[in-house]
């Protein structure tokens, strides 16, 4: 038995292609306003990376780089007028913010219709009741798509979560809950998280430890989604589950790259879509 590799790129390929057509029957371009505070290496690429797909599909993007030190009220004071401008649909604020900036009081500034990250509470709290959210973060929304190609009634289905970050594990949770899942959230503080994930029908894993999960902690025929991105001493990129040891037990796995990743910008672009449908009423 091999694992079935679940291709992210191809279905985020789809996804994109249905948005494309979809944006050519709007009477002008979906906005994306999106705004990175300071010069993270790892939040440019992010950032280079959501412009280049939303011009691909016909979103318009608008990018505001912020300069490290600016004050919060100096950037509420932006997302407001993002807030209250027609044109702009979809706002976005690339984290992680700099320390001296509140991210809760910055998120929650952002108008919940334009939240496309799906952070604002209101969209976090809609989902945790299991009512329709205006949107849910763009990775477990992914997540969720991928899972379904290969598992499309994920009803009674043991699944682990490692990680309980706002952004992936615990909004991913609340997902999978709503599907009638059984799920165990781990992380750090977690003795021994293998004694879970031997369990499980399905496994996420989210914590940024390179080639965690081994061959030892899955039992066979269980499926793997893998959201981390670590690079090796060798210069290589890895996920958190070590890919060739789980590969002959596994059923299905995300590779890294090229599983998660490129269907988290999927979705992203997704949101901005039906944001723009949502304020123009388009049912």
């Amino acid at each position: 038995m091999s694992a079935e590799i679940i291709d992210g790129r191809k279905v985020a390929s789809s996804i994109k292609e249905a948005i494309k057509s979809e944006i050519g029957d709007f009477p002008h371009s979906p906005e994306l306003a999106i705004i990175m505070v300071g010069n993270d290496y790892a939040s440019d690429i992010y950032v280079r990376n959501k412009q280049k797909a939303a011009a691909e599909v016909g979103i318009v993007s608008q990018f505001h780089h912020l300069d490290e030190d600016i004050s919060q009220a100096e950037l509420l004071n932006i997302i407001e007028k993002l807030n209250n401008d027609d044109e702009v649909n979809g706002i976005i604020v690339q984290l992680p913010l700099p320390e001296h900036l509140d991210t809760h009081r910055i998120i929650d500034s952002i108008s919940p219709l334009k939240d496309v990250d799906g952070f604002h509470p209101l969209n976090t709290g809609k989902l945790q009741n299991n009512e329709k959210p205006y949107f849910i973060a763009a990775t477990p929304l992914g997540i969720m798509d991928l899972l379904k190609k290969v598992c499309p009634d994920l009803s009674g289905k043991n699944a682990v979560i490692i990680g309980a970050s706002l952004i992936v594990g615990r909004p991913l949770a609340t997902l999978l809950l709503n599907q009638d899942c059984t799920v165990s959230v781990t992380h750090s503080k977690t003795e021994d998280i293998s004694e879970y994930t031997k369990k499980a029908d399905i496994i996420v894993a989210a914590c940024g430890v390179a080639n965690l999960v081994k061959s030892e902690w899955i039992k066979e025929g269980a499926i793997l989604i893998d959201v981390g991105i670590n690079r090796l001493e060798n210069g290589k990129i890895c996920g958190d589950i070590d890919f060739n040891d789980v590969f002959e037990k596994a059923k299905a796995i995300t590779p890294v790259p090229g599983g998660v990743g490129p269907m988290t910008i999927a979705m992203l672009l997704k949101n901005t879509v039906e944001a723009y449908k949502l304020q123009h009423k388009i049912i």
